[in-house]
């Protein structure tokens, strides 16, 4: 299959390098700064899972008009329409294509743009970082990118790409509830980051403080009561499995919110607070951790980068 992998950063380095290390047929599309660093440098990835030093195919936007049979969207949500505008001319009916942002209401600017068929579901973990000289750096045992059919059908393009995805040096994993699995680990990952970047400390400290894991609760069961609200196969009973899940985390564990705050890069928290919040008054139901969380994230976007509310 041909495959187009929507940036070069830490995920999509990461996970179209292994697929380009296995044999597939991948093109990076990037940014003017990114293409000329990885024409100087190759695409390097250091993990422990091996190490690896690619020559990458290239294009930037608006070059080589083609078609590809799957489309990796791995960037920030923020990016999401710009990449819309960028991918256009590569989508023909028959294109999935796979997003690996967090969150859930990227699938509707995607359906929205290029209606229900090639938009499939996903979602990735793993901890990669690009270095100062645009290195991947992948540091945990977990690196596994899950995908499937929003339907849940096994459809023969599923099976296709399946294939393609099958004996990499990363874990591609289908499933067959992927709205499902992307419901929790949006749960998960609005918990951690609204935390984390709040409390400006890895989640250790945060958990073995009494005030600071009842505000840690706090999170999580208003973030649980508006999935319930807005029918996503979220309910109570995931207030503590996901506390559990949160309590057996490495001490010094950072969500990639916090991280990119300590760079002093631009959030997602419209992508994953903005969005809980409207939903959240819809529906009266009170919020006032997340008003806080999502305060505090725009406070820091606007002393540190200018950005306006």
């Amino acid at each position: 299959m041909k495959i187009l992998v929507v940036g070069a950063g830490a995920v999509g380095g990461y996970f179209g390098g292994r697929l380009l290390e296995k044999g597939e047929d991948v093109t990076f599309l990037v940014r003017e700064k990114r293409k000329k660093q990885l024409e100087e440098t190759g695409l390097r990835i250091q993990s422990v899972h091996g190490d690896v030093h690619l020559t990458p195919k290239l294009i930037v936007s608006g070059e080589k008009p083609q078609t590809y049979d799957v489309i990796l969207v791995t960037t920030k949500a923020y990016h999401l329409q710009a990449v819309i505008k960028d991918i256009r001319p590569y989508v023909e009916k028959e294109t999935m294509i796979l997003p690996l942002l967090n969150g859930i209401s990227h699938l509707d600017q995607l359906i929205d743009e290029f209606g229900e068929g090639p938009v499939l579901g996903g979602l990735c973990f793993v901890e990669s970082t690009l270095d100062e000289n645009g290195t991947v750096i992948q540091t945990s045992p977990i690196h596994n990118l899950v995908f499937g059919e929003r339907t849940g059908k096994n459809t023969e393009r599923i099976q296709q790409l399946c294939q393609s995805f099958s004996m990499t040096k990363a874990n591609f994993i289908y499933s067959e509830e992927i709205l499902k699995e992307m419901w929790q680990k949006y749960l998960f990952i609005s918990s951690l980051s609204g935390a984390t970047t709040l409390m400006r400390a890895p989640i250790g400290p945060i958990r073995a403080t009494k005030s600071g894991f009842a505000v840690l609760a706090g999170i999580v069961t208003e973030v649980v009561a508006i999935m319930e609200k807005m029918g996503a196969p979220i309910d109570q009973k995931q207030i503590p499995s996901q506390l559990a899940k949160i309590k057996e985390m490495g001490y010094e564990m950072k969500s990639s919110m916090q991280r990119d705050m300590q760079k002093g890069l631009q959030t997602e928290a419209d992508h994953f607070f903005l969005y809980l919040l409207k939903q959240a008054q819809a529906e009266n139901i009170k919020t006032p951790i997340l008003e806080i969380v999502y305060a505090n994230l725009k406070v820091y976007e606007k002393a540190v980068l200018g950005i306006e509310s």
